[in-house]
This record gives structure tokens, C-alpha cells and sequence, in this order.
């Protein structure tokens, strides 16, 4: 009798443990909802891309690279029915990413603007991180777009100041002081051996 006691107690609290209030479920839902669409709010007004070239370089490398092309329509377009369009906006957006890295015309296949690429990949691939997570942080995601934004700009201006730097014509010598500057050229040093007599 001393252990029938215990066992029909924990299986009692463990039958009405069990039981679950339809109730509180439906305002757990209700509260989940209403959760849900306020951070699909902040994320829509939030969701502002520059997906315009800034200048002349930009503009003209959407007729010749195809991949920032599409990087910048993807840019552009901007999801409106749920939060899962933004996912998939986001997975999009940092595929487009790595396309646009992975094909940098020759010209401008330089560290400076891998770097500005590289940028904004990151900010895009934590982009989709964030939005992935059970728990949206959308501010962060709002100020990780407006980071994206500097980011682009900051890459169509490199773009546009290389084309600036090789319209510049070189004087005359110019070339030849360039030459004689690079280190690679250089005689080398090696002690000269003088006979013994």
C-alpha cells in the first residue's frame, strides 16, 4: 500500500500534466501571429535596396556582366506576401552573391573590388542567417540592409574610380622611371670574388 500511494499520485500529476488547455493554445498561436506579422512589417519597411548603378562604370557593366546584372535586379526586387518570400528572397540574394565573386571581369579583377564583393556577400549571407532563425531578429536584419546599401555604393565607386585611374594617360618617361622603381629588376647584389695573386 506505501508504494501504490506514490505510483497512483505520479501518474495522476502526470495525466493532468498531459492535459493541455485548448485555450492557452489558441492564444499561444494568436500570440506566435501576431509576433510573426509584426516582424514581417518591420522587415517590409525595412527591405530598401539601391539597386541602381551610381554611375557611367556601373550602368555600363550591366550590358557586359551579366552576374551584376542580375545581382542588382535581384536587388531590386523586393518580396511582399510573407515572411517565407523573404527567405527566399535571401537565399536568392546570396546565391546572386557568389555568382557576381566568382565572375569579376578581368579588368576589374582586382583585391580592392574582391574585397567590396566579399563585404557584401557577408552582410547578405548573415542576412539570410538571421531571417532563417526560429526567433527573427528583423531590426538587425533592417540595419544589415542599410549596411548592404554603403556596401554596393562603396563597390560602384571603386568600379568607377578604376576606369577614372586607366583613362589617365602616362608622360612621357613616366614608363621608364615605373620600370626602373620595380624592384624585381634590380641587378642583383652578389659580391664580386676578386682572384687571390
Amino acid at each position: 500500500m506505501k508504494t501504490l500511494f506514490p505510483v497512483l499520485l505520479l501518474v495522476a500529476l502526470s495525466w493532468v500534466s498531459c492535459q493541455e488547455d485548448p485555450k492557452q493554445r489558441l492564444l499561444e498561436q494568436q500570440k506566435e501571429a501576431q509576433k510573426q506579422e509584426a516582424v514581417f512589417k518591420t522587415i517590409s519597411n525595412g527591405w530598401n535596396f539601391n539597386a541602381k548603378p551610381m554611375n557611367l562604370t556601373s550602368s555600363s557593366l550591366t550590358g557586359s556582366w551579366a552576374e551584376w546584372r542580375m545581382f542588382l535586379n535581384e536587388l531590386g526586387q523586393k518580396p511582399k506576401s510573407s515572411l517565407g518570400a523573404f527567405k527566399i528572397k535571401a537565399k536568392a540574394l546570396s546565391k546572386r552573391g557568389e555568382e557576381l565573386n566568382n565572375s569579376v571581369p578581368a579588368e576589374f579583377n582586382l583585391p580592392e573590388i574582391k574585397s567590396r564583393i566579399a563585404a557584401v556577400n557577408t552582410k547578405i549571407n548573415a542576412i539570410n542567417l538571421y531571417i532563417n532563425l526560429q526567433q527573427v531578429p528583423d531590426k538587425e536584419i533592417v540595419k544589415l540592409i542599410q549596411e548592404i546599401n554603403t556596401e554596393v555604393a562603396s563597390l560602384q565607386f571603386q568600379l568607377e574610380e578604376i576606369t577614372r585611374k586607366r583613362q589617365i594617360k602616362m608622360e612621357e618617361g613616366e614608363s621608364d622611371m615605373l620600370r626602373m622603381l620595380d624592384t624585381t629588376r634590380a641587378i642583383p647584389t652578389t659580391p664580386v670574388v676578386q682572384p687571390r695573386q
